[in-house]
């Protein structure tokens, strides 16, 4: 009868920590964000829109990720009157 009891409770143990575990999860929670594949065409306006892009992007910036695309660039910006700006 001792053993019988043990093993009940052991189930039910078993049993709550499996409900306990499944969490309910999946709905609501923030979806990743896309991964960006390509600089935009907006980052190449003005010197000043590329460096703001370009300083954005260290912090994000994967050494594991994939490069991204230059195609949609097809000149860099420059500027003969513009200081320099530090990143």
């Amino acid at each position: 009868m001792n053993n019988q009891l043990l093993q009940a409770l052991g189930t039910s143990l078993v049993g709550a920590a499996l409900l306990a575990a499944c969490g309910g999860g999946g709905s609501g929670g923030d979806a990743p964000a896309p991964e960006e594949t390509a600089v935009p065409v907006s980052a190449a306006a003005t010197p000043a829109a590329y460096t703001e892009y370009a300083a954005a992007r260290v912090n994000v910036a994967s050494d594991s990720g994939e490069p991204l695309s230059l195609d949609a660039i097809t000149s860099v910006p420059t500027s003969e009157t513009d200081e320099p700006a530090t990143l």
